[in-house]
């Protein structure tokens, strides 16, 4: 009987992940990773200690918390504020997922001597053909949570279990009411897990460790003055409310110059770009492209987002390039964008830099 170590949060996904592992016959053991603890006490949506030990109690199951706060805060929230303060906009639940869950699961695993982890993830594991594993969409599309997933490597994906990948969350919502699991019909958590009011710049002017910039201006693309801005941190590529300027037609966020302290104001049609630059790059189902090289893949440019057809190149040993058939939205730097194939697998993805008409 092989023995997997269960991320729990609290939340209802964990809890039937558990559930079922338990029924295949898994020695299941639960884990929290406590991260983060707001100024009120109580921690954050991704480790809801109480509620976690409730189900683990329910399911009969032993349960541990482990502390990773310091961690959390220097490879998380930090660079989250730091995006910020230089004027893009982070995913920072996909480095969370690498370099905290992923990483610290994987070493309380040797700790507890499991064979593997395993998360509430709406996603598929596979293995590819050439023997590198990647992350698949999953059944239902309402929920799939590959676009968090990229940054995963291929050591952390061959140690992991995804038992909700085909599951609807109505579905496991059920599982968890017949089992009696007093968490099955908890809210979903649609803020990060560390800005429970979801005022970004409250928390970033709380936990900033250097100077947060003042007012600048806003301008428009050809440079002229249209109003003062609050901060560049209140803003983020194709934003049109919390404005203040009264312009006749609709604008919206175009640009954010963090170096000049300027905010570039545009109308809706100036926002769709057909090529954007992107770095940070991690590969799952392909080792890699070679400089000059390039594929054919349909991208995903911010979570909510139809993947569309492209073509992605490598330019250096940094930096991809992507071009669309069709010109996207919003490209907004600090977001990440992943590549799938033609059967919903993950080729890989990184984090957008710049975009290009």
């Amino acid at each position: 009987m092989s023995k997997v170590i269960v991320g729990m949060s609290g939340g209802v996904d964990s809890a039937v992940a558990a559930l079922l592992l338990k029924e295949q016959g898994y020695e299941v053991v639960g884990v929290t990773l406590r991260t983060w603890v707001g100024d009120d006490g109580e921690d954050s949506r991704c480790c809801e200690i109480d509620d976690a030990r409730r189900v683990a109690w329910k399911l009969d199951i032993p349960y541990h918390v482990f502390n990773c706060v310091e961690e959390f805060r220097e490879k998380v929230i930090d660079p989250f504020i730091c995006e910020y303060l230089s004027g893009r906009t982070p995913n920072p639940c996909v480095g969370c997922n690498r370099d905290i869950k992923w990483s610290r699961m994987l070493h309380y695993s040797e700790l507890l001597e499991a064979d593997y982890i395993a998360t509430g993830h709406y996603a598929n594991i596979v293995k590819t053909d050439s023997g590198r594993y990647t992350v698949k969409k999953a059944l239902h599309a309402e929920k799939d949570q590959t676009y968090m997933l990229y940054k995963l490597t291929q050591e952390q994906l061959k140690k992991t279990l995804m038992p909700l990948g085909n599951l609807k969350k109505s579905e496991v919502r059920e599982m968890a009411a017949k089992a009696g699991l007093p968490i099955a019909d908890k809210a979903d958590s649609q803020e990060i897990c560390f800005v429970p009011d979801d005022n970004y710049t409250d928390f970033i002017r709380k936990n900033a460790k250097e100077e947060i910039p003042g007012e600048g201006l806003f301008i428009d693309e050809e440079g002229k003055e249209l109003g003062r801005h609050k901060g560049i941190i209140h803003y983020t590529v194709g934003q049109r409310k919390g404005l203040g300027l009264a312009m006749g037609v609709p604008v919206f966020v175009k640009e954010i110059d963090a170096e000049n302290n300027r905010v570039i104001i545009a109308k809706d049609e100036a926002l769709y770009v057909k090529r954007i630059s992107c770095d940070e790059l991690n590969f799952l189902s392909i080792d890699d492209l070679e400089t000059g090289s390039s594929i054919r893949a349909y991208v995903k440019i911010r979570y909510h987002h139809k993947p569309q057809s492209a073509v992605l190149t490598r330019i250096n040993d940094k930096e991809l390039e992507i071009e669309f058939d069709e010109p996207v939205r919003a490209a907004t730097p600090g977001q990440s964008t992943v590549f799938y194939d033609d059967r919903d697998r993950l080729i890989g993805g990184g984090v957008i830099r710049k975009s290009k008409v």
